[in-house]
């Protein structure tokens, strides 16, 4: 995003070619609410500062939310990174965050093992994992 003009026509092309576009990151350095409005998103990916603080900090649980919220209103998915505790997962999946993503649900694994690791535990009824 250090050249955010060339960055928004490369991104312009990418959906026409089935390609996904998620902001990583959301909140933190160049990727800003400027991005938002001008770049062909498909999901914010919130940065983990914010994950690992919102059970204790209420301003970082505000962000959180309202990051949620901002995502939703514009019709984009929201992933949480980071998530380390059922605490952390729980206040995520009550908020309406889409995927979370993070050791609580695994640590980094073959690419050959995660099929199985996912089909083992996606229960229908919490937020899907986030494999990005």
């Amino acid at each position: 995003m250090q050249n955010a003009a060339q960055t928004i026509a490369t991104t312009a092309r990418l959906p026409a070619m089935g390609v996904l576009i998620y902001m990583d990151d959301f909140g933190t350095g160049y990727s800003s609410l400027s991005q938002l409005r001008r770049m062909p998103l498909d999901a914010l990916k919130i940065d983990r500062e914010f994950v690992k603080e919102m059970n204790r900090d209420a301003t970082s649980r505000s962000i959180v939310d309202s990051i949620i919220a901002l995502a939703h209103t514009m019709n984009l998915r929201v992933i949480a990174e980071g998530v380390e505790t059922a605490e952390q997962a729980a206040r995520l999946a009550g908020s309406g965050c889409d995927y979370l993503q993070g050791y609580y649900f695994g640590r980094p694994m073959p690419v050959d093992q995660v099929a199985g690791f996912v089909e083992q535990r996606q229960p229908a009824d919490r937020p899907r994992i986030a494999a990005v």
